[in-house]
């Protein structure tokens, strides 16, 4: 029996010593949660380093076969460390952890190693979870504290998806970005007195939000309209994914990325799928359910917002995803992103957003099943869905991942032409 290594633990005194790290992966969610942790009273950076020397830090401390994710966000951290920019003696680290059957639990076990490895062992990691699955006295989160990271997400996923709507026919370039970033400084100086999460501020401020976008000057000409689905890290992070909506945004598309949310609710609900599929315990079911219920006011709240305007293009909620699942996939099928992925796919490609790249680490068996191997399915039911795999791996060549992705635009672009010359009907 292997023994078991003591770890440091975050503690209360912490707090006021070191300073927390976490890794990048959606650019204005967690822009949002870093500002929240340094008004909660931490000390907390997020992670900005890309380049060669990440993946090759990751490849050093992680083993080969543990999947690309864990390879850059551990490469990400130590990378870091290892350059002086901070005082191992004086930084702690945190790193969300679900709990599930995907390899993603045992990220925070990977990083305790890989920092013992390198020499800096005494650096405590916070495993940020619901479940109570690692102890650190000095970081809790209380009540007030989680419905500030849920309005996090929630805000970050408004102002994703209707900067992506707007910016690329914006008549003076740059006015949707710097429009985000107004509202990143006001929302966290909304958090720090002590308002702006609650759900009737909320609902003001998402309102607001959603007039400042349609209020943008745009040019509106027909472009390709192109969907990014795939596992949450690769999906999300521009480190994983090589700046993949810069890419397609230069290729002159308009992009779609499905919300944090969804796969937030996804998270909370499955737990109550477990216990209609297999049985469970009582009190699963109860604190899974007002997780489910009250995380589907915050989609709620978003989805009305977006739907003032007729120009936008409002995703589909959380339970319409699962009755688009119905006739593909089972939703017992819950490992990594699951039938959600499957979903997401089958809304895309009906809400005028049929060109989409599928995103995924190469070897995560649960998005090859859900994504890859559900692409000739998703074909059968919507046959407009022009899709595309893309592997991502420290072996992959960028070169090679962008002709593929060209590749699909092409006929993209074919259908667009074909669409916009197409006599209208009387």
């Amino acid at each position: 029996m292997t023994e078991r290594v003591p770890h440091p633990v975050f503690t209360e005194e912490m707090r006021q010593t070191h300073t927390i790290l976490f890794p990048d992966m959606v650019d204005i969610h967690f822009h949002l949660l870093e500002n929240v942790l340094r008004q909660s009273g931490f000390r907390a950076a997020l992670l900005t380093n890309e380049g060669p020397e990440v993946s090759r830090t990751g490849q050093k401390y992680v083993h080969n076969d543990t999947c690309y994710p864990a390879l850059l966000t551990i490469g990400q951290m130590i990378s870091a460390l290892e350059s002086g920019g901070y005082d191992p003696d004086h930084t702690a680290l945190i790193l969300p952890q679900t709990g599930g059957g995907c390899r993603a639990s045992n990220y925070v076990s990977l990083l305790r190693k890989a920092l013992r490895d390198a020499g800096m062992g005494q650096v405590p990691v916070i495993s940020l979870n619901l479940q109570g699955l690692d102890d650190a006295p000095g970081f809790r989160i209380t009540l007030p504290f989680l419905r500030k990271m849920l309005a996090c997400m929630a805000y970050g996923d408004l102002l994703m998806i209707l900067a992506n709507q707007v910016r690329p026919y914006e008549v003076e370039p740059g006015q949707t970005d710097a429009l985000v970033n107004a509202w990143i400084k006001y929302l966290s100086k909304q958090f720090s007195q002590g308002s702006g999460y609650d759900l009737r501020s909320m609902k003001q401020n998402d309102a607001q939000i959603a007039r400042t976008f349609h209020e943008i000057p745009v040019h509106r000409v027909p472009k390709v309209k192109t969907g990014i689905v795939g596992e949450i890290y690769v999906k999300y992070s521009a480190l994983a994914n090589n700046h993949l909506e810069e890419f397609l945004r230069k290729q002159d598309c308009e992009v779609m990325m499905p919300g944090i949310m969804q796969f937030l609710l996804y998270a909370a609900d499955m737990p109550l799928e477990d216990v209609r599929l297999y049985g469970g315990k009582k009190s699963t079911q109860v604190l899974n359910g007002v997780m489910l219920t009250y995380l589907t006011k915050y989609e709620s709240l978003v989805m009305d917002a977006i739907g003032q305007y007729p120009e936008f293009t409002v995703p589909a909620r959380y339970r319409r995803l699962k009755e688009l699942a119905a006739p593909l996939i089972g939703t017992g099928c819950k490992m990594g992103e699951g039938w959600l992925l499957t979903a997401e796919m089958a809304e895309l490609a009906s809400s005028g957003y049929s060109n989409i790249v599928c995103a995924q680490p190469f070897g995560c068996l649960p998005n090859h099943m859900a994504g890859k191997a559900m692409i000739s399915k998703v074909r059968r039911l919507y046959p407009e869905a022009n899709i595309v795999a893309i592997d991502y791996d420290p072996g992959a060549a960028r070169v090679n991942q962008e002709n593929r992705i060209k590749l699909m635009l092409s006929i993209a672009r074919e259908n667009l032409e074909k669409e916009t010359n197409e006599p209208k009907r009387a």
